[in-house]
Formats: structure tokens, C-alpha cells, sequence
């Protein structure tokens, strides 16, 4: 079974964002409320996947990514925000995010969560 990592400031967020997940099949999810405990759960326990917010306290989205990169730069970040501009989009592909979703079109993560298991870089249990 595979190990998510939902990094959002928001614990509404975060259980919402769950729930979708658990909806799609069993995983271990982890959960961060800012990008500084997302870091140290990367860094002790390498999830398989992370959906990280861009608006956090302490240290934001952008800089947590640039951390789990150098970290493991085959990590597979999801970027989720409502902060859906071209120009944060690009930042978070060129530094090395897998996908970026913009809050609330939360179809995606399913679409995301199927092409990450048919690469096999995700497992779930049924």
C-alpha cells in the first residue's frame, strides 16, 4: 500500500482531500498543516506521493517543493491551490512537480491518482 502526504494549511482541506482519496482505494495518508512539517515528513518517511498547498504557514508550497526536490528528486509532487495562475503553474512543473490542480476541480486527483498507478508509482488496496 502505497503512503500519500496531504500538506495543506487547511484541516477542512485536508479531510476533504482524503476523503477523495480513501473514495479511489486504502492508502496511508499522512497529513503536514504547514510546508515545514511536510519537509520533516518527507524526509523521515518518503511518501510515494504528496499534494502540497502553495499558501502555508511557516514555509510555503513553493519552498517545501524546492526542499522534497533536493531531498529526492524523483519525488512525485502534486501541487493543489487556488492560486492557479500560468506563471505558479510553471514555477511548480519546472521545479519538478508532477501535476499541478486548481482548487476546487478536485476530478483530477482521481485522474492523477489512475495514471500514477498504471505507471506504477502508486498502489492501493481495494
Amino acid at each position: 500500500m502505497s503512503t500519500i502526504l496531504i500538506a495543506d494549511d487547511s484541516k477542512f482541506m485536508r479531510l476533504h482531500l482524503k476523503n477523495i482519496i480513501l473514495g479511489h482505494g486504502s492508502y496511508n495518508i499522512l497529513e503536514a498543516a504547514d510546508g515545514k512539517q511536510a519537509i520533516d515528513l518527507y524526509k523521515r518517511l518518503q511518501p510515494d506521493l504528496v499534494v502540497l498547498d502553495i499558501t502555508m504557514q511557516h514555509v510555503d508550497g513553493l519552498t517545501t517543493l524546492k526542499e522534497i526536490m533536493n531531498i529526492d528528486d524523483s519525488a512525485t509532487v502534486v501541487m493543489c491551490s487556488s492560486i492557479g495562475t500560468q506563471s505558479n503553474i510553471t514555477e511548480c512543473l519546472q521545479l519538478g512537480a508532477f501535476d499541478f490542480i486548481i482548487k476546487p476541480h478536485f476530478d483530477r486527483l482521481v485522474d492523477i491518482l489512475n495514471e500514477l498507478i498504471t505507471n506504477n508509482k502508486l498502489k492501493r488496496s481495494e
